[in-house]
């Protein structure tokens, strides 16, 4: 018994408090010869070549990759560091017209303050309702304080939508999310997948009526179970770099054997109704 409870502690320990050991995708442009087809060029001067953004998944691997060693450390120096703000208005033009509007390039720039690497570590195309082009990322960054003479790692995942313009594909949204390393391994069910269904989908919904074994390939958990209605379901979740299962697509099929893609609210649908009860 002692054993096993030091195993499943080991266990637990790895899942939640160590960081990632997966590989950076985005190892694109490692010499200077890139970056100095830009150089001292703002980024209303700069135009992308068509390859660079030939398909969404080249768009979004080219951004990255001219991110990976962008500096905006602020007052930390320790001399130069990688492409230093060169990579900034180049990246800058990966954005659609229309997010430019919204995003000045003063503001895109500020968004990466403390930021002096970035390493893209998971990068997936998810289903969308409204049929676009979505996908899900996540970022290892090592940044800098001013309060300190030392950096440390942050891991951040979001959605990114991209548009097709005319001269190939663009990013017009992007979110950025803090991974939370200390509070969630803390903080129980709703952080992990299979809890996550069995509370919100079984307690809450009184949908299930056999959950199947969890399909997992890498970062992705697909959970399967036969709904009360007489449909399955399949529930999309993926797995950050801090533990937390994230629920990212859902499914029904009612026999014909084709999945849709559906938006069931659980909180609001049956955790809401059960109160009222």
């Amino acid at each position: 018994m002692f054993q096993r409870n030091q195993m499943e502690k080991a266990n637990y320990h790895q899942q939640y408090f160590r960081p990632s050991c997966l590989p950076a995708l985005n190892l694109r442009f490692d010499t200077s010869e890139f970056y100095s087809l830009f150089s001292e060029k703002t980024h209303d001067q700069i135009k992308l070549t068509s390859e660079l953004t030939i398909t969404p998944e080249e768009t979004l691997l080219n951004y990255f990759s001219v991110l990976r060693e962008a500096e905006n450390l602020g007052g930390r120096s320790c001399g130069t560091v990688g492409q230093a703000r060169t990579p900034f208005p180049i990246a800058y033009n990966f954005l659609s017209e229309e997010y430019q509007r919204k995003l000045t390039y003063e503001d895109y720039f500020h968004s990466f303050a403390g930021v002096g690497h970035t390493s893209l570590i998971k990068l997936c195309r998810v289903p969308d309702r409204k049929h676009g082009i979505r996908f899900f990322y996540e970022i290892e960054t090592i940044e800098g304080s001013l309060d300190k003479r030392a950096e440390y790692f942050g891991y951040y995942y979001g959605f990114i939508q991209l548009v097709n313009e005319k001269d190939g594909f663009r990013i017009s949204d992007l979110s950025k999310i803090e991974e939370d390393f200390l509070c969630a391994p803390y903080h129980g069910w709703s952080h992990d997948a299979e809890s996550v269904v069995e509370v919100k989908y079984g307690s809450w919904c009184k949908l299930i009526q056999k959950r199947y074994p969890t399909v997992k390939n890498g970062y992705v958990k697909n959970i399967y179970f036969r709904g009360n209605d007489g449909a399955d379901y399949c529930l999309i979740f993926f797995t950050l770099t801090n533990g937390t299962d994230l629920e990212i697509a859902q499914f029904r099929n009612v026999g014909n054997g084709k999945w849709k893609l559906i938006k069931m609210k659980p909180e609001e649908e049956c955790l809401t109704e059960k109160r009222r009860s």
